[in-house]
């Protein structure tokens, strides 16, 4: 995908000119633009120039947009990318968070707007079910600098980091979406990092009966090691234990071996679901990573089609026949797109056919994909055929290239991809396609592996090259050690908290046992996938926490407690000490800090007061059920002598809080208030300093 820039940005480690002077604000309180002020233009601050004719002329050429709208299409994509956000959580916690969101956050702004301010109200995505995803046609700079939005730009942060809300771009939610992940498919993300796809996918096969566990899983991968660790970072908010990551190139992904169901031997596993959003030039995100309009050319599209192209034909030879593929980019380009699936349908031979989406997705004004389009050189010369091609040109644009003949491409309905145009949503650009595989691929069915001597132009081989030296990348990870008949830790666990789950599906990553600090919690699927492919696939991280060793054992019978990272997993399978806290029990809980004194147990409402003293001391879950609603809030503490207190996070405090619809003004920092603050206070000291050497110049010397 279009990776964004960081130079210049946020972290890039350089500190502002000093030849700029002091910051200067408007008077909202908003920073002004040093790329506004006299000095800064001294300076050289340039805005990137937003304006490509070689863009234009191509895509004018490829008919991608009609001509009426194309002027349209050209000023949308110079503007800056609204910012957009979807709720992620549990089904009852989202409509919660939905209830909250309109009456606290989008009531305030609409007051603001009634008053006559220049207010903009996030729209509701029509194609995103539930009502659940939104559209706040402003940048995430001009949500950070008005002091308007200061209130939802604090939730919006705060709840992303408990990870009940994703921000994330609306063209991004399309794939998932048409993929239709159930609670029993294996699916696999071929180019999964940094996670926002990955995470809806694990949201969807979680959407089962509460209590349940899915039969599926989810296995994320990417070729970048560091990106998998961001990657691991977003799928660990959503507690899920079914999903697996690895770190493996796309094009060569080495298949997983699960036991057969019919035989004592290993076997492939194949997926249900996969999704290849592929890496591509990225033309499409010109509104959020502008240092793209200078830097294209129609050549950049074709260097890319050769590894798109064999990622998506190594995803089919994993995809079990009547399975579903996604692939999709963020790219405008007919050779990233409909070349590469016209590719695929060709090479499957009649057995791979494209689904509609249209259907899945009402409410989204999108345009079909092309059935014909015209390859060009990286100076905007077009070729209508390959015969046609320089020989410098014939080398970057090859034949497979070129749309079907005629005869062909009636047969393939390339009509039945789809294209997001920025002017239609005020979106990014993006293409989706969704493909079924009708029957085996049939390379792999004659037993053999096509190679460059089979189809001279055709860079289609998925097999890998020969091996070379192995060579360590990335860091070591430590071993995951899945619990044995024999394990002395588990009956603990299991008598202590009467858990129901069985020790299969446990594991430490050390194999010291006085060192197995964490257990992590698995299905039996994801086991049966970490002990076969442990030595030969890099797996990066799989299991979510769900319990901790006591730091001290505190009188406890049991030296491990529930850990609040896996609690929404683990919860629902305990059977022994769940207490119930009132609502304001479970606010003063929350809002005792880690470094404050642990609420005493007199001070609790007179039925848990009952519940707390029948409890011995140890490690509980506490549940909130909302007597008006669904939800019930999931967490977990510690029951001393005398007090309780809670292990919660601070940022998943504020979030619990805001669910059981306590008080939290105290939380809501006004950045802007607080700048005003302090420049009044410099003021007054500059003031303040000044009268007092006005006041040594009128003290007179003695004569």
């Amino acid at each position: 995908m279009g990776k964004k820039s960081n130079k210049g940005g946020k972290g890039a480690g350089k500190r502002r000119d000093p030849r700029l002077g002091e910051k200067k604000y408007d008077e909202q309180g908003n920073m002004i633009d040093d790329r506004n002020t006299e000095a800064g233009k001294l300076l050289g601050y340039k805005d990137i120039v937003r304006s490509n004719l070689l863009f234009e002329k191509f895509y004018r050429e490829q008919g991608i947009c009609p001509e009426a709208e194309f002027e349209e299409m050209m000023e949308c994509l110079k503007q800056d990318l609204p910012a957009s956000f979807r709720i992620s959580a549990s089904r009852a916690e989202s409509q919660a968070l939905l209830k909250i969101l309109e009456t606290d956050y989008f009531a305030e702004l609409s007051s603001h707007q009634a008053a006559g301010e220049d207010v903009v109200i996030p729209k509701l995505l029509p194609w995103y079910p539930d009502s659940l995803a939104y559209q706040l046609n402003l940048t995430r700079r001009e949500i950070r600098r008005q002091e308007v939005y200061f209130k939802l730009h604090n939730f919006l942060v705060a709840e992303t980091e408990s990870g009940a809300i994703s921000r994330q771009e609306a063209v991004s939610m399309l794939p998932p979406l048409v993929l239709g992940v159930k609670p029993h498919h294996n699916v696999l993300d071929m180019c999964a990092a940094p996670g926002s796809k990955t995470a809806q996918m694990i949201e969807d096969l979680h959407k089962g009966e509460e209590g349940e566990l899915p039969t599926g899983l989810v296995v994320a991968n990417d070729s970048d090691n560091a990106r998998c660790y961001m990657l691991t970072h977003q799928a660990k908010r959503l507690q899920s234990p079914c999903v697996i990551i690895t770190n493996h190139d796309a094009t060569t992904m080495p298949d997983l071996m699960v036991p057969s169901p019919t035989t004592s031997t290993l076997t492939p596993m194949l997926y249900d679901r996969i999704l290849c959003d592929v890496p591509c030039s990225g033309d499409g995100t010109m509104r959020k990573n502008p240092d793209i309009w200078p830097k294209w050319n129609p050549v950049n599209s074709s260097n890319l089609h050769g590894i798109q192209y064999r990622i998506a034909r190594r995803a089919l030879e994993m995809l079990a026949v009547g399975g579903r593929m996604v692939y999709s980019t963020c790219s405008f380009h007919p050779l990233e797109n409909e070349a590469v699936v016209a590719r695929l349908l060709q090479d499957m031979e009649g057995r791979l056919q494209l689904v509609e989406v249209k259907d899945m997705l009402p409410g989204l004004n999108s345009s079909p994909g092309l059935e014909t389009w015209t390859p060009a050189s990286k100076q905007g010369e077009f070729y209508s055929s390959f015969d046609l091609c320089p020989p410098k040109v014939a080398a970057q644009i090859r034949p497979y290239m070129f749309p079907p003949p005629p005869s062909t491409v009636a047969s393939l309905c390339l009509t039945k991809c789809v294209r997001v145009l920025p002017h239609k949503h005020n979106t990014g650009g993006f293409f989706v396609a969704l493909l079924e595989k009708t029957g085996g691929c049939p390379w792999q069915e004659e037993g053999r592996k096509e190679s460059k001597e089979d189809k001279p132009d055709s860079p289609s081989v998925t097999e890998a090259p020969p091996e070379k030296k192995k060579r360590f990348w990335g860091f070591r990870e430590d071993p995951f050690i899945y619990f044995k008949p024999e394990e002395p830790i588990y009956p603990r666990i299991r008598d202590y908290f009467k858990l129901s789950l069985p020790y299969t599906m446990f594991l430490t990553r050390c194999e010291d046992e006085s060192k197995k600090n964490g257990i992590y919690f698995t299905t039996e699927k994801v086991r049966h996938v970490m002990e076969n492919n442990v030595d030969r696939v890099k797996i990066i991280n799989t299991g979510v926490k769900a319990f901790a060793r006591c730091e001290k054992n505190k009188g406890a019978s049991c030296d491990y407690r529930i850990a609040q990272e896996g609690a929404l997993s683990t919860v629902p399978f305990i059977g022994a000490r769940m207490l119930h806290p009132a609502r304001e029990d479970m606010e003063m809980m929350l809002l005792s800090e880690d470094q404050d004194t642990p609420p005493e147990i007199t001070k609790m409402s007179e039925k848990f007061r009952e519940e707390l003293e029948k409890t011995e001391t140890g490690s509980v879950a506490l549940l909130f059920k909302d007597p008006s609603s669904s939800l019930t809030v999931k967490i977990v503490g510690w029951k001393g002598k005398i007090s309780v207190r809670a292990y919660v996070p601070r940022n998943d405090r504020l979030h619990y809080l805001r669910l059981i619809g306590a008080d939290i003004s105290s939380f809501e920092i006004n950045k802007f208030k607080e700048r005003k603050q302090r420049e009044q206070e410099r003021e007054a000291a500059k003031e303040a300093d000044a009268n007092k050497l006005n006041d040594k110049g009128d003290i007179q010397p003695e004569k």
